[in-house]
């Protein structure tokens, strides 16, 4: 019998979509250990895995993981029962805020304004 395509054996085989790594967890030689964790003493260890495609993996920098990783740990885990889910890439900047300067006191309508970008 052929081997089904699609759904979860799409998502985890390898592939665009498979191939999942634990971005926060680096081997040695290069690369990054599995997604996920099991039972054993070496895996209780680890810290609570951040995991992406081996193909997102390969193309983030190394200030991209630390971010991604810094994120996905600095949340509360398993709440509810459900798994912790944070972007993989975090939006930079944003909108440009206009912040007004000078007196306006006397005639609001012709401060200056600064135009800051949000942070």
């Amino acid at each position: 019998m052929a081997k089904p395509k699609g759904g979860l054996t799409e998502w985890f085989g390898k592939g665009s979509k498979g191939n999942w790594v634990d971005i926060g967890a680096p081997k040695k030689g290069g690369g990054f250990e599995k997604c996920g964790r099991s039972k054993l003493k070496k895996d209780r260890k680890r810290k609570y895995p951040k995991c992406v495609p081996a193909a997102t993996a390969a193309r983030m920098s190394k200030s991209e993981i630390k971010s991604a990783v810094t994120r996905k740990r600095s949340k509360a885990q398993g709440v509810g029962g459900k798994p912790t889910n944070v972007k993989t890439f975090a939006k930079d900047g944003g909108a440009v805020m206009v912040q007004a300067r000078g007196c306006g006191a006397i005639m609001p309508s012709k401060q200056k304004q600064t135009r800051v970008p949000r942070s």
